[in-house]
């Protein structure tokens, strides 16, 4: 067997790298090549996608990019953007091939600290955080069947909404859902990524990407954002009006898109990560859900202790408070500058 090599990405290889993606026990959506295009485009980052090989086989990939923190710190992450990263190989001595490469990576690039987003703890001796948990069940091929493992609270909240005359639909124009994302982003305190950069994920991923709706009459109540990855579906971003949440336009929602999904034949509902004890936390986890904590794990390079990353946090919710007072347009026009930091 030819000895292995660790060798950077070029668009040539994308294809093979989404092969081996595919087929990868713990492959995600966020580890497709697409996303280093979709890094560059909207946020400009600089990326550094490796992949290990032996001859001219894939045995191992690792996704980074380079983000600099509100702390004003650099760290080399995998994968800014997303909710899921780190190392995905054939076998443990390739993993750890390619994380040696991405610590070396990121103290020749000046980093503070490598940041590994993995779904399972790789390294004992890697500071780990479990800020968040991750929540995701499988469907079964009958809708109704879906509908009775949600909790009944929740369920006669989906039935209000379907007797309320609610209805979904699905659209390609990020301008119809850029407005509820950027008004629900503000006033949870937090900065909005540009409409740019919707139109650059339906640009990139096509089918693979989504934005349905739920409207009654002529109004849109809310909409979500979603990715399909094998036979996956995960509900990514979201936004709402203020009447949304007394026409229970949410439940309603993501129930359709569960059951639309379901018929698709897709057989893994993913809610997304959450942080530990929020709101969307207790959101899911009253959908029937059960939180599985994410592992991310750090390498410290300038950095003397694991950063402190945490919205609930003193500083951050300080700075959650002035934003929220922020006038829609002027957090709009901010927001692009910030939203890479603290993605």
């Amino acid at each position: 067997m030819a000895a292995l090599t660790v060798r950077p990405l070029e668009e040539k290889d994308f294809r093979a790298w989404n092969a081996f993606v595919e087929q990868a026990k713990d492959g995600t959506f966020f580890h497709l090549a697409e996303w280093q295009r979709v890094l560059k485009r909207a946020f400009r980052l600089d990326t550094h996608y490796l992949y290990a090989a032996s001859g001219n086989e894939i045995r191992g990939l690792l996704p980074l990019a380079r983000v600099r923190r509100p702390n004003l710190r650099f760290a080399l992450v995998s994968t800014p953007c997303c909710v899921y990263g780190g190392a995905l190989a054939t076998d443990a001595a390739t993993a750890t091939a390619l994380e040696t490469a991405a610590c070396e990576l990121a103290a020749k690039l000046g980093a503070d600290y490598l940041e590994l987003r993995n779904l399972t703890r790789r390294r004992a001796d890697w500071p780990t955080s479990g800020l968040y948990a991750t929540f995701r069940r499988t469907l079964d091929a009958e809708p109704e069947k879906n509908l009775l493992t949600i909790p009944r609270k929740e369920r006669a909240d989906i039935r209000k909404s379907l007797e309320a005359g609610l209805r979904s639909k699905v659209t390609e124009d990020a301008g119809r859902f850029f407005p509820l994302y950027a008004r629900s982003t503000r006033n949870l305190g937090a900065p909005a990524y540009p409409k740019r950069y919707f139109e650059i994920l339906l640009e990139t991923f096509g089918e693979k990407a989504e934005i349905r709706l739920a409207v009654k009459g002529g109004d849109i109540l809310c909409g979500v954002f979603s990715f399909y990855f094998r036979d996956q579906v995960l509900p990514y971003y979201a936004g709402s009006v203020p009447a949304a949440r007394d026409m229970k336009a949410y439940p309603f929602l993501y129930w359709e898109l569960m059951r639309a999904a379901c018929e698709k034949g897709v057989r893994l509902f993913d809610f997304g990560r959450s942080l530990q004890g929020s709101g969307a936390f207790a959101f899911k986890k009253n959908w029937g859900f059960e939180a599985v904590s994410l592992p991310y794990q750090y390498h410290l390079l300038r950095a003397q202790r694991m950063p402190e990353m945490n919205p609930a946090g003193p500083g951050y919710r300080t700075l959650a408070g002035l934003w929220r007072h922020l006038p829609l347009a002027v957090a709009n026009r901010l927001g692009p500058c910030f939203a890479p930091w603290v993605s």
